[in-house]
């Protein structure tokens, strides 16, 4: 058991999260349950399934949760993509969110990556 605190992906992960919430606080109160709920989840599911694969007993099982986080990441890079051209977030806050969208998605396999290399 590791403690998913001590990676740095899952900080920015969590940070990400935290950006995510003040961005979609902004959007328009008809979105509340449609963009805002699926993006808030999605950037939630990152750290959260870090912090699971950690709890579990395995490297094997880890390395499946980090997969899950991957996923979740690639959805929200589209969840922010089409945001930004529906008009819900500035292009401007849109390539800094992607950009860290990306950083997480880069050290989500490089640590998948790692991991394979000891089992």
């Amino acid at each position: 058991m590791v403690n998913y605190k001590n990676y740095t992906v899952w900080q920015k992960s969590h940070h990400l999260v935290l950006k995510i919430y003040k961005t979609t606080g902004a959007f328009q109160k008809s979105e509340q349950f449609n963009f805002v709920s699926q993006i808030n989840r999605t950037a939630l599911s990152i750290p959260t399934n870090i912090a699971e694969g950690c709890g579990r007993e395995t490297q094997k099982e880890l390395i499946r949760f980090l997969y899950i986080a991957s996923g979740s990441a690639h959805e929200l890079d589209y969840l922010i993509l089409a945001s930004t051209e529906l008009g819900f977030v500035k292009k401007v806050d849109s390539e800094n969110l992607i950009k860290n969208v990306d950083e997480i998605k880069k050290m989500l396999f490089s640590l998948i990556k790692t991991i394979k290399k000891t089992l």
